[in-house]
């Protein structure tokens, strides 16, 4: 049974639907926010099913160079504090030119999970199939503009991509459970495989007009709205060389597990101080927490502020505890004056050089942890979550 939380079903499903109306598929997509996740995310159980654990290229030799934490951990050596900024939809240059500079600062990776269609102009949108029989050329998100700003973005993804940045998937259509049915919560294994393989054929077509980006980069991803039957959409994804996924919620901070092949990054659910309640930490979330998801402005400051003190305590949480790594989830928005796309860039250039912290993306993450005792890692693992309460 899913859990809601303080929040009923009805309620979710509703503003998530307002969302998406609000934010739909005529929107330009250098401006618009994709439709966040369900204000509470379910936490559904884990898959029985552990599968096989994948592997990533090791690290080269320049990497180890640069990353000195790039190691295998002495014996009374702690972990880094890895801290993952992500970024569903990933494409608007406005605020990729206010996080590279930062990155760059900072000598901080962040991971952007690009939606497919966004690399389709609207008159090529027919080359979208969507699975589980929905219509040609449909999507609950905008497409990518004209071929002239398609190719624009193409050429600043490159510039993202040249600066060690990763890029992994949101997949396609973005058919949350409030939208267009059947839903991606409802997809089977076979959908799930016409998703990602539409979304390889999408890249394909990039590729072949510039994009910097190998199918083999492609490692892992985001659900829309953090929705999906897992035991249906893990098997596929894996099957797609997918080695990660970032989409489930767990209680805490807490390291990644291998479930049915691949290693799940959770989000956290984590204490908001100035509101003394709990919340998914993720930028949409959070708005819901604050006000409703109402459009307030002039609130931008005080927005910005508590959210970015909800930051800072999880990572102090997580720095004393377990060392887990950090999932900070975010959209490119403008929502309530840029309140949580601020909060987010001040996290990241107030973090990323703190002692014994990494801003990394999550196949170096994944390259750490190839490096380590296994024995290790199953004892970080049996630690409890980090909380910041």
């Amino acid at each position: 049974m899913k859990r809601w939380g303080w929040l009923s079903t009805g309620v979710a499903l509703a503003l998530t639907l307002v969302l998406v109306m609000t934010l739909g598929p005529n929107k330009d997509p250098e401006n618009q926010s994709e439709a966040g996740p369900l204000p509470m995310a379910p936490r559904l159980p884990a898959p029985k099913d552990t599968g096989p654990t994948p592997t990533v290229p090791a690290p080269t030799q320049e990497q180890i160079a640069g990353q000195p934490w790039m190691h295998k951990l002495g014996p009374t050596e702690k972990p880094p504090q890895f801290v993952l900024f992500s970024f569903d939809g990933a494409v608007s240059k406005p605020h990729w030119d206010k996080v590279l500079p930062i990155a760059k600062a900072k000598n901080a990776h962040v991971t952007g999970l690009l939606s497919g269609v966004y690399m389709l102009a609207d008159q090529d949108s027919t080359l979208y199939q969507p699975p589980a029989g929905l219509r040609r050329g449909s999507a609950e998100i905008s497409f990518g503009g004209t071929r002239q700003e398609v190719a624009a973005r193409i050429g600043y993804l490159n510039q993202v991509i040249d600066a060690g940045h990763e890029i992994g998937t949101h997949y396609n259509g973005h058919f949350c459970s409030s939208g267009v049915q059947p839903s991606v919560d409802k997809w089977d294994n076979q959908a799930w495989n016409q998703e990602l393989d539409q979304f390889k054929q999408i890249l394909e077509r990039s590729r072949a007009a510039g994009l910097k980006l190998p199918d083999s980069a492609i490692r892992g991803g985001r659900t829309p709205c953090l929705e999906g039957n897992w035991d249906q959409a893990f098997p596929a994804m894996a099957s797609h060389g997918l080695v990660y996924d970032t989409s489930k919620v767990a209680l805490g901070v807490q390291w990644p597990t291998v479930q049915n092949g691949l290693y799940e990054f959770p989000m956290p659910e984590v204490k908001v101080p100035a509101l003394g309640k709990r919340v998914v930490m993720m930028d949409f979330n959070l708005w819901y927490s604050l006000n409703g998801a109402i459009e307030q402005p002039e609130r931008a400051p005080d927005f910005t502020q508590i959210v970015f003190d909800t930051y800072r305590s999880v990572h102090q949480a997580a720095l004393n505890s377990n060392r887990a790594p950090i999932v900070v989830g975010n959209h490119f928005n403008e929502w309530n004056g840029s309140a949580f796309s601020t909060a987010m860039e001040q996290f990241l250039e107030y973090v990323c050089d703190k002692p014994e912290t990494v801003c990394a993306t999550y196949t170096e993450v994944i390259q750490w942890m190839q490096l380590q005792d296994p024995a290790v890692l199953d004892q970080l693992r049996r630690m409890p979550a980090a909380r910041n309460w």
